[in-house]
């Protein structure tokens, strides 16, 4: 029997967990966020899959959408859809604005308030856009219903 030494042995462990978690990511079985990583590898970076749903297109690898973290709020009223994201992700106006969503992407996106939001854009192709006027103070989610991990968000102020 051969026997292999901690250092060489779990570094191959935790590439092998990370290519079956892009297999199973890539395929859609994966269909609730898990994480996994090579137990007792310092260092080792936990393989993280979202949910993914069957025949749903995924982002680019190292798009924005795929990458975590908050971004800042920005005033602006120009939101552009590219790489399978909303940009930028926060967007702060006064009541009365219209915001209007420019599909940059060559795959199709909805601009859809949750949960049940007065808001509903139709498919938007590329270069198609969508305009809403907020017409009340609050903070107003949104996601693509085709590819619903892109989520986005509009604060109204007063």
């Amino acid at each position: 029997m051969r026997q292999f030494t901690t250092s060489l042995a779990l570094p191959a462990v935790a590439a092998g967990i990370g290519l079956l978690a892009g297999v199973a990511f890539a395929v859609g079985i994966i269909t609730s966020p898990t994480t996994a990583a090579a137990p007792g590898v310092p260092g080792a970076a936990p393989v993280v899959a979202e949910h993914v749903m069957p025949g749903m297109s995924m982002p680019p690898a190292g798009s924005p959408a795929a990458a975590s973290g908050q971004d800042a709020p920005v005033a602006t009223n120009v939101v552009s859809i590219q790489n399978f994201a909303f940009s930028p992700a926060i967007v702060t106006v006064k009541a009365g604005t219209t915001i209007t969503w420019t599909n940059r992407d060559q795959d199709s996106h909805t601009v859809t308030a949750m949960p049940g939001g007065a808001f509903h854009s139709p498919t938007l192709n590329t270069a198609q856009s969508y305009q809403y006027t907020f017409t009340t103070p609050g903070r107003f989610d949104y996601l693509c219903t085709i590819h619903p991990f892109m989520t986005a968000t509009v604060v109204v102020t007063p």
